[in-house]
């Protein structure tokens, strides 16, 4: 399955919250979500109730599209989730998909968004233990240093987020060094350290059918 090129809000609107995809507009007036909360489409407003089905797919979708993961990459993580030892299935998929770096990119507020994230990674801005990593989909461990590299620190989006270091709320699993542009990923997240609002167990229950 090919990466989703339209319109992102709609991919918002389509899940019924804000998967923050826009970065700052998501919190401004002119979110879609905000402004339209129904399902885009002719018959949004009056669709008939979902079947359990329905909504554990939506479920699923929310995570695809929240982090940006297409079909066949999740359902491999899906499957490293089902094989992790000592840990709830629903838990570990989730604690996966924050690892990977475009989200740490995003996390720690290099990016406004994990799309932005994204592209940071994907044109060699971002390092990992002192080697640059040009793989959004990378997953980091608990002790990795994830840092803009030493050329990328004089673009735009990288000052904008050094000038805004000391006003960004930073998950507790991640320490952003003094410099502002450095950061160290104390632990992999817990489940309470996650605000994904999605019903994990949902996306279990589909993928056990």
């Amino acid at each position: 399955m090919a990466r989703y090129t339209g319109p992102v809000c709609r991919q918002c609107r389509r899940e019924g919250l804000k998967l923050y995809l826009k970065g700052d507009r998501c919190y401004t007036e002119k979110c879609a979500v905000d402004k339209r909360s129904y399902p885009p489409g002719e018959h949004g407003t009056g669709r008939k109730k979902a079947s359990e089905y329905a909504l554990q797919l939506r479920e699923k979708q929310k995570l695809r599209r929240a982090y940006g993961v297409l079909e066949r990459q999740f359902e491999r993580y899906f499957d490293m989730a089902s094989r992790a030892r000592g840990m709830i299935t629903g838990e570990a998929l989730l604690q996966i998909l924050e690892s990977r770096l475009d989200n740490i990119v995003y996390r720690i507020g290099f990016a406004s968004s994990r799309p932005e994230a994204r592209q940071m990674v994907m044109h060699g801005h971002i390092a990992v233990n002192g080697q640059k990593v040009d793989i959004p989909s990378y997953l980091v461990k608990a002790g990795d240093v994830v840092e803009v590299r030493e050329k990328s620190r004089e673009l735009v989006p990288f000052r904008k987020a050094l000038e805004t270091a000391g006003d960004r709320t930073i998950p507790e699993w991640l320490s952003l060094h003094e410099d502002g542009l450095t950061a160290t990923v104390v632990n992999l997240p817990t489940r309470d350290q996650i605000d994904i609002p999605v019903q994990e167990h949902m996306v279990v229950e589909l993928y056990s059918r």
